[in-house]
């Protein structure tokens, strides 16, 4: 016989969970009716959110398909939101899809609804047409619309998603406009010094070399690096393109993204904006797996995989095996070292009052503030920082260009005394 996981609701509305051993799916759910109270989920304990470790290659290959036909997450809330409407409204799934596929303006997801609809048609609930696109869908989404399914509370799910979609779309747009800008001024910096190397420097060579003096070490190091350039601008090029191509593949490694996602951690006020988006993320996605009736450690091992970062990604999964072995889920997270203080006291009330997800979301929205208070303070500090950083670089360019003449004009004067 096969074991299936289950959670239920007794008529007060407490949550429970368990095993329970039955031949298929319809006599587990024929026996947790027998039982009395309101199934929430039965799933086969040997399904899971993820299955196994995936290799360098087939992340490399994951991550081009999920280029090829993911959308943005802007189109997917958007696309929740409608569809949540519709199907409150009292359409069927079938067409609203088949509604929201031909005011679709992205092509991409155009097709996308075109073979979800295709696929209802032919009898597949939605979750099981959106487990065909993997690039769009992620395991969390598919996971909630299936809990949904089987609870029969689908129109609530899908409201609860597209606000937590809604949410979480905030959050990221909020990093990204604090960051956008250092970004596109180290990119200007980068572009500036380029031209100085490939332009400018070499036209003070001629110059230099009619001196018929010895010119300082750090004016011939530039010269040395300015021909490079121009000698070599291909394979300058190549060589960028290289360092860029090995550093993607770097991360894509296990070892690597741990790396890196340490260090971007530890960067000051950077590291604590994206540290507080963690947070935000992993609170607001429990809460609402946890509302949604998701069994623990299915919760957790889709939670691992939204959190986006190999640091907290690693604390999840140290902290599930330990549930899976007895310990209280604050506990298991307070031994990882990672989690914060105050999600955690969150977490712990959580499991005494049995309230978990109503505090996991009033921790996301502390979270979401905590980002909101580091944003505003980077956008103070960032602008003098890079600017005295871009004037830094570009003045010492400019000296060790003008050094030789300096030296020039010290020696003519000395010899006029």
């Amino acid at each position: 016989m096969a074991s299936f996981q289950f959670v239920i609701k007794n008529a007060k509305g407490v949550r429970s969970e368990g095993v329970l051993k039955a031949s298929n799916m319809d006599e587990a759910i024929d026996k947790l009716s027998r039982e009395g109270g309101t199934i929430i989920s039965v799933k086969s304990t040997g399904e899971g959110a993820f299955k196994g470790k995936l290799s360098l290659f087939d992340k490399l290959m994951l991550a081009i398909y999920k280029f090829r036909t993911g959308v943005s997450l802007k189109v997917l809330v958007f696309f929740t939101r409608q569809l949540s409407t519709m199907f409150s409204a009292g359409l069927t799934i079938e067409k609203s899809i088949s509604n929201l596929e031909k005011e679709e303006k992205n092509s991409k997801f155009r097709k996308v609804l075109v073979r979800i609809a295709n696929d209802i048609k032919k009898g597949y609930s939605l979750s099981e047409a959106m487990e065909q696109h993997p690039g769009v869908f992620n395991p969390l989404y598919i996971s909630l619309v299936k809990a949904g399914e089987i609870s029969g509370t689908l129109h609530t799910v899908l409201d609860e998603l597209s606000e937590y979609l809604e949410k979480i779309e905030d959050t990221r747009r909020k990093v990204w406009s604090a960051l956008v800008y250092p970004i596109f001024i180290l990119f200007f910096l980068f572009v500036v010094i380029w031209g100085l190397f490939y332009y400018i420097i070499p036209s003070f060579s001629s110059v230099y070399a009619s001196f018929n003096a010895e010119l300082p070490a750090p004016t011939l190091v530039a010269i040395a690096i300015s021909e490079f350039i121009r000698n070599n601008i291909f394979f300058a090029f190549l060589i960028i393109i290289s360092a860029v191509m090995a550093f993607f593949l770097f991360y894509l490694s296990d070892k690597g993204r741990y790396i890196i996602d340490s260090l971007i951690l530890k960067f000051p006020v950077i590291g604590n904006l994206i540290y507080n988006s963690i947070m935000s993320n992993f609170a607001r996605t429990f809460s609402i797996l946890m509302a949604s009736g998701v069994p623990i450690m299915d919760t957790l091992e889709l939670v691992e995989n939204v959190v986006q970062n190999a640091v907290a990604e690693s604390a999840v999964r140290k902290a599930r095996i330990m549930v899976k072995e007895g310990y209280s889920v604050a506990g298991a997270f307070k031994k990882t070292g990672v989690f914060s203080p105050t999600l955690l006291q969150m977490i712990s009330t959580g499991e005494d009052t049995g309230d978990m997800d109503k505090l996991l979301g009033k921790a996301a929205e502390f979270f979401e503030k905590l980002v909101d208070s580091v944003i505003d303070r980077l956008t103070s500090l960032i602008e003098p920082i890079l600017i005295i950083l871009m004037a830094g670089l570009v003045g010492a360019i400019i000296i060790v260009i003008y050094l030789p003449i300096f030296n020039l004009g010290l020696a003519i004067s000395s010899g006029l005394k």
